[in-house]
């Protein structure tokens, strides 16, 4: 494509074979038809039928369907009833998700669909901005949105806020000299952009590119192309629904087979075979996971983060990089005096107000002074409370009248003193501002504010200690200095001076004005005012606790690579200039380049859209799992292909539309609480797993014990199903009102690749729990061989030890790596009413006769509750035992 910043004004009119008087209405029409109207690609929206067929694509819901399908055919209703349950469930939360998903295009779209003047055969016409094509000339005023990409040809004193497009914090000051070809977005001052704001000033520019060719166009593009990829969460449970499913097929294939072999009817063994196969599915699994995210998201909404997405709760615990803006997220968005520095001597603005003792507070105040007279900017609520107040103007200036008038100064007051005679604007080509007041009868006063090496290139004199000095080579050599090390440190630097003169020396020309080089001659320097967007109060903070949690920090900005270095270092990132590197170097280096790259950059500097998601892009393809922070329009594309993307409250529609959640109050610090909230929903998922593995691995070995040593069965398939049904139906959901513990922001992010079965949950199942159930069958067998003819007795108190201990276990399973009597094991009122119902319920399946009949079950005395508690006693003193020595234990690596 043809860089029209490159060009000069009459080649960029030439190319585009249009002139200052822009289009006839005849060949704009023909252009229309040739390049069609200026407007957002419309994303074709699915069926509601097909979102919803959607959502069955997933493995354990086929296996849920299956196992649900089965239980019908063997008379297992309930049971089936709770499978279908969970699946309608999984189905319904899926559909509502889709059905609200990305709306980012319309979103663009809105952008950009307004009222445009433009000029059409030398007439000034407003039209909709559909109708915008190539070549034409548009009117750019204070306040306007651009409607399409365009190059300036004429300009004056034109600043445009270019913030949600290339992330820098100041307006981009315009001109229509030509830029250097290659330049980046935020470097080419000779163009305007489609949805970026006209902040001040006049200009006209021809129109270069229009809908999906403009810039905010290719970011509609790239939204709509990115695709979202599942999440590792997504991914772990599907390939643990596949060894779900694999287990589920062997076990039911070798029950039938062996009982058949052993003489055994076939309806008897389809009926075992399948309540063993429905034992060893965990069809809680998905309602739990859906319970957990879910109480998760609300948790993360107290902590004023809006979970847009599900599964994205759960991913922010996974983070292992955070991609972050500068401007907005870091930053706080808004421009501030840091730093006045008058002659050596450098002053922070700590708090808002803040008064100088010194003997340079003269100084310092006339400083103020000067910036307070020469600036336009205007306070639109001035009665109303400080922190309310709307400041209309430059951010520059907003923050120099703000912070005047915090000092003491009233600007009304001051020019009842000193009455306002003249100005001369401040201009990009001039880089200065002038301001002429009358000091009394015979004198006049000059102040002046703009770029500092100019002032100091008229200066006579300058302020020092609070007295002014002649300014030799010397003094000037070390105010030069100064203003270097100011801006080496990011800082935006306003150079403040002033000039009494007599009214004699004035000069007016023939029409009568003003001839400024008279009196604009001979200042008086006062010194140096540094303004910078501040860091948030908690940001370092958050850093830190970020780091400390394994999880490595990214700055990617639209900025100068100084203001970004300087924010890196105020924030506690240590940065060299190895580590730093800018849009244009990307722009020359592949991708296979930029994966090795990325391994040790910390600070991307003057990107483009294109570059975030190719960064992302890159971090994700190394195994990371990446957070990408954002609020323009520029952040969507890199927003949408991160594994979780967070965009703040006061971003673009576009940004929370195509990210996973939302700071709703805009504090980055917020992003550690989500990260905190979203381990302890992994860890709470991987307790439900645990739990519900660890009883269906006791079912099955009891069964298929009695099939290999021919007993008769150890307990029955109803009696399963009923367990299933109690003691999975209420616990497991309780596990997830888990709050997790203070050291869980002290360990290593979940890696990607991770099986969801850790070698806690493994040592745990197979550990512990596999020792227990082996105890639990031999005792079934030498109490058979004891009790030959009390079987219905027998599998009564089977059915209660695998009720009770999975109750009473269930507290060891609270905490993997702390022991039962380190915590609280009774601080979940959840779980301790849940366990209590659902001892209720096995108390009614074995003395309430209607269930008796149902289940097969009879009275228990109490020598046979001694032996039930004994056993869960025994269950819970080997969990502890195995978390102690595999677990706790500071050799054992998980």
């Amino acid at each position: 494509m043809l860089d029209f910043h490159n060009l000069s004004v009459t080649a960029v009119l030439h190319k585009l074979k249009t002139n200052t008087n822009g289009l006839t209405p005849e060949i704009a029409e023909k252009r229309l038809i040739k390049h069609g109207l200026n407007s957002m690609p419309e994303a074709k929206p699915l069926s509601g039928l097909l979102i919803f067929l959607s959502q069955f694509n997933n493995a354990l819901i086929y296996i849920l369907l299956v196992t649900g399908a089965l239980s019908l055919l063997i008379g297992a209703y309930k049971e089936a009833y709770v499978i279908f349950g969970a699946v309608i469930i999984n189905v319904i939360i899926g559909f509502i998700q889709e059905r609200k998903a990305n709306q980012a295009i319309s979103k663009l779209r809105n952008l950009v669909e307004h009222k445009a003047l433009v000029l059409r055969d030398g007439q000034e016409i407003v039209i909709d901005s559909k109708q915008v094509t190539i070549g034409d000339i548009i009117l750019i005023k204070a306040g306007n949105r651009m409607p399409a990409d365009g190059r300036l040809i004429e300009a004056a004193d034109l600043q445009v806020d270019e913030a949600g497009l290339t992330g820098e914090s100041l307006p981009s000051n315009k001109k229509t000299a030509p830029v250097a070809s290659g330049a980046s977005l935020a470097d080419r001052e000779n163009m305007v952009y489609a949805g970026t704001m006209a902040v001040r000033g006049l200009g006209k520019a021809a129109v270069t590119a229009t809908g999906v060719n403009t810039e905010i166009g290719k970011i509609a593009v790239m939204v709509k192309e990115t695709h979202e990829e599942p999440t590792p969460l997504q991914k772990k449970l599907t390939k643990f629904s596949r060894l779900l499913g694999l287990v589920f097929i062997v076990v039911c294939i070798i029950i039938v087979l062996v009982g058949l072999c052993q003489g055994r009817g076939w309806h008897e063994m389809l009926i075992t075979g399948v309540a063993v196969g429905v034992a060893s599915i965990p069809e809680g699994l998905t309602v739990s996971v859906t319970v957990i995210l879910a109480i998760g998201m609300r948790r993360i909404l107290k902590k004023k983060a809006l979970t847009r997405k599900l599964v994205a709760a759960e991913t922010l615990g996974s983070t292992t990089v955070i991609c972050t803006d500068k401007t907005g997220t870091l930053t706080e968005g808004k421009m501030h005096v840091a730093h006045i520095i008058i002659g050596e001597n450098e002053f922070e603005i700590k708090t808002k107000g803040s008064r100088q003792d010194r003997q340079e507070a003269k100084a310092v105040s006339l400083a103020l002074q000067a910036a307070m007279m020469c600036n336009d900017a205007v306070v639109e609520n001035p009665l109303d409370e400080l922190g309310s107040w709307r400041i209309i103007g430059s951010p520059t200036e907003a923050a120099l009248l703000s912070a005047a008038i915090q000092s003491g100064l009233r600007k009304e007051d001051l020019l009842k003193i000193e009455p306002k005679i003249d100005e001369l604007p401040f201009s990009s080509e001039h880089k200065y501002m002038l301001s002429l007041h009358e000091a009394d009868e015979n004198k006049y006063i000059l102040y002046e504010k703009g770029a500092s090496e100019i002032l100091l290139a008229k200066a006579k004199s300058f302020y020092h200690h609070g007295e002014l000095t002649p300014l030799d080579n010397q003094a000037l050599a070390k105010l030069n200095s100064t203003y270097e090390k100011l801006t080496n440190r990011g800082l935006r630097v306003i150079g403040l001076a002033r000039r009494v003169f007599s009214k004699k020396e004035l000069f007016i020309n023939d029409q009568g004005k003003i001839e400024w080089s008279s009196v604009d001659k001979d200042l008086d320097f006062i010194g140096f005012i540094a303004i910078k967007d501040p860091l948030r109060a908690e940001a370092k903070e958050t850093i830190a606790l970020a780091k400390q949690a394994g999880i490595r920090t990214v700055i990617i900005t639209g900025d100068h690579k100084l203001t970004a270095k300087a924010i890196a270092e105020e924030i506690g990132i240590k940065v060299k200039a190895a580590n730093i590197i800018t849009g244009e170097e990307l722009d020359t280096i592949n991708d296979e380049r930029l994966k090795k790259v990325v391994k040790m950059i910390d600070i991307y500097a003057r990107v483009s859209p294109h570059h975030k998601l190719r960064i992302v892009k890159a971090l994700k393809e190394l195994g990371e799992v990446v957070a990408m922070t954002g609020d323009g329009i520029n952040d969507s594309p890199a927003l949408k292909a991160a594994d979780i993307g967070i965009s703040l409250g006061t971003g673009t529609d576009i940004a929370k539309e195509t990210s996973d959640i939302v700071l709703l109050d805009n504090n980055f610090k917020t992003i550690v609480s989500t990260i905190r909230q979203g381990r302890i929903i992994f860890r709470n998922i991987r307790k439900v797993i645990t739990y519900l593995i660890s009883d269906s691995f006791s079912e099955i070995i009891l069964i298929v014990g009695s099939l290999f040593f021919n007993t008769p069965l150890a307990i029955l398939p109803a009696q399963i199903l009923w367990i299933n049904i109690v003691n999975d139906g209420l616990p497991h959901f309780s596990l997830a009102f888990e709050k997790g513990d203070d050291s869980i922001m002290q360990e290593k992010p979940i890696a990607k690749n991770e099986n969801l079965l850790n070698k806690e949950m493994k040592v745990i199942i197979f550990g512990a729990g596999i020792m227990r159930d082996l105890f639990i069958f031999v005792l079934f067998y030498w109490l058979w061989r004891k009790t030959a003819g009390e079987i219905e007795y027998l599998r009564t108190l089977m059915f209660a030890i695998l009720g009770v201990k999975s109750l009473m276990t269930i507290f060891s399973l609270r905490r993997f790596r702390a022991s039962l009597w380190q915590y609280n094991p009774f601080s979940n009122r959840y779980l301790v009413a849940a366990v209590g119902a659902s001892f209720l319920f096995l108390l009614a399946g074995i003395y309430w006769r209607p269930l008796q009949l149902i289940l097969g079950t009879t009275d228990l005395n109490l020598p046979a509750w001694a032996v039930v508690f004994a056993v869960s006693t025994l269950s819970i003193v080997l969990i502890e035992m195995v978390k102690k020595y595999f677990i706790i234990h500071p050799s054992y690596k998980s």
